[in-house]
């Protein structure tokens, strides 16, 4: 009996850009389904094309990896470094048969296709050195080509697509080797693939028709066929390919915008993805339930809504500590200031009263505003309305009362209460001045939260600044 071989996923990202939400949610699908079985998760970065591939893209998809908190096993390869162990192949596949030198020159095959584009007929190029003696073969500058099957079917068996076949006699004799010895990609793929034991390639499904060909690689070399599994893509709101059009494409962008990272997977685990009617959960469920069974066949559609309601959820969820950690990230990545020690600790007696229905960070620090500022307070023009010269007078009267007050809630909310009700007012009228008072805004978490987050000796200071 056999011995099933451990679960090896990757993720081969290509360094020309900006990390692409939706190679995110390929790498998150990849992560979950490795870690839920104890497997492997390896990144490699497919940086053959040298004049686009660039260290500052590289950088920024190890950074878009990390904040989502994806850690990948061993060290990440770059498949440029393996392009004489590509070469390597291509020559063992011209020893077995399954491939051959090709000489025909590019304006050769330009030609080939212009004429049968006049004719109407397939463009698809049959190179004539395909079955030539070696005898023949002239001393120059060749490709080596695949030896496509000419007749049948090609079968993939796509654990998301379902069965999947392509006509043989649509298939062309791909080059694997160009004429300089630097590998296609076609190639480095299956060979980068399969010396990295990857058992299951979890990717786009616009590279569902790539598996066709690369198959044929696995065959000529008697390797052992990876289990294929191709997703939907990701489209914006309107059913189009997403697009700048539709807002943020760049992991990164979700960072500086402020979504937390376990908000974000859990978004993008769901994206095309499902496990029952569960819409929040952790990682650790994730990794759990996922399977490449719970995948749709349709592309999934960003909706920012969603994603923002269950950013919510996670920042009301998290641990204080950890929150406080992540938001200090976030400012570096937004660009925005540093919170300074004061503001860091202030902010962390505050967490528990401000992330409750705050869907983003910026949101969050918004909130909690009243714990970031200092005195005197910049009063918004809306909240200092409520300061009026009666108001002012009850601040004034209110503030020796609280001298010597317990600093409880149970012991605030009477000496509060007693106050408005002294002058004929509900606690809500009263309550207006004190968020103008104590934060310089119309919108704050409750009065009592505020008062014991900042404490006695400032709040006191605070409604003396506001009653003048």
């Amino acid at each position: 009996m056999s011995v099933p071989r451990p679960v090896v996923t990757r993720i081969a990202p290509s360094p020309t850009g900006y990390m692409h939400i939706g190679t995110a949610r390929t790498a998150l699908f990849n992560w979950l389904y490795a870690r839920g079985r104890g497997g492997k998760f390896l990144l490699r970065i497919e940086d053959t094309d040298r004049e686009r591939s660039t260290p500052e893209a590289t950088a920024a998809i190890l950074r878009g990896m990390r904040w989502l908190g994806l850690d990948w096993d061993d060290d990440a390869v770059s498949q440029f470094e393996q392009r004489h162990r590509h070469a390597e192949v291509a020559h063992e596949m011209l020893a077995r048969g399954a491939a051959y030198k090709c000489f025909a020159t590019q304006a050769e095959i330009e030609a080939f296709r212009a004429e049968a584009e006049a004719e109407k007929r397939s463009t698809l190029y049959r190179s004539p050195w395909r079955d030539a003696d070696p005898a023949s073969h002239p001393d120059a500058p060749y490709v080596i080509r695949m030896k496509a099957p000419r007749e049948g079917e090609t079968v993939i068996e796509d654990r998301v697509q379902g069965r999947v076949t392509f006509r043989n006699d649509q298939l062309d004799d791909m080059v694997v080797l160009r004429s300089d010895g630097t590998p296609t990609y076609m190639l480095a793929v299956v060979v980068d693939d399969h010396d990295m034991g990857v058992t299951h390639v979890i990717r786009g499904d616009d590279h569902l028709n790539n598996a066709a060909r690369q198959q044929m690689v696995y065959d000529a070399m008697g390797w052992d066929i990876p289990v294929w599994a191709h997703i939907p893509l990701i489209f914006g709101p309107d059913g189009k390919k997403l697009s700048k059009r539709h807002g943020a494409t760049g992991v990164e962008e979700y960072q500086a915008m402020g979504y937390p990272a376990a908000g974000m997977r859990n978004y993008l685990t769901r994206l095309g993805w499902a496990h029952g009617n569960e819409e929040f959960f952790t990682s650790a469920q994730a990794m759990d339930w996922f399977d490449l069974d719970g995948i749709g066949r349709a592309p999934a559609r960003l909706d920012f809504k969603k994603l923002e309601n269950l950013c919510g959820q996670h920042i009301a969820a998290d641990d204080d500590a950890a929150l406080l950690h992540e938001i200090t990230d976030y400012l570096v990545a937004a660009g925005r200031p540093a919170l300074t020690p004061e503001q860091a600790e202030g902010l962390g007696r505050a967490l528990y009263c401000v992330k409750d229905r705050a869907k983003t960070f910026p949101e969050l620090l918004e909130k909690a505003h009243f714990v970031l500022t200092a005195r005197p307070l910049e009063i918004a023009t809306d909240a200092g309305e409520s300061l009026d010269a009666v108001s002012r007078g009850i601040l004034k009267e209110l503030t020796p009362r609280l001298q010597n007050a317990s600093w409880t809630k149970d012991a605030l909310e009477p000496i509060l209460t007693e106050t408005a009700a002294a002058h004929g007012l509900g606690f809500g009228k009263l309550a207006a001045p004190l968020r103008a008072a104590l934060a310089g805004r119309k919108v704050t978490p409750s009065v009592y939260d505020m008062m014991l987050v900042i404490g006695q000796d400032e709040t006191i200071a605070r409604l003396n600044d506001a009653a003048g």
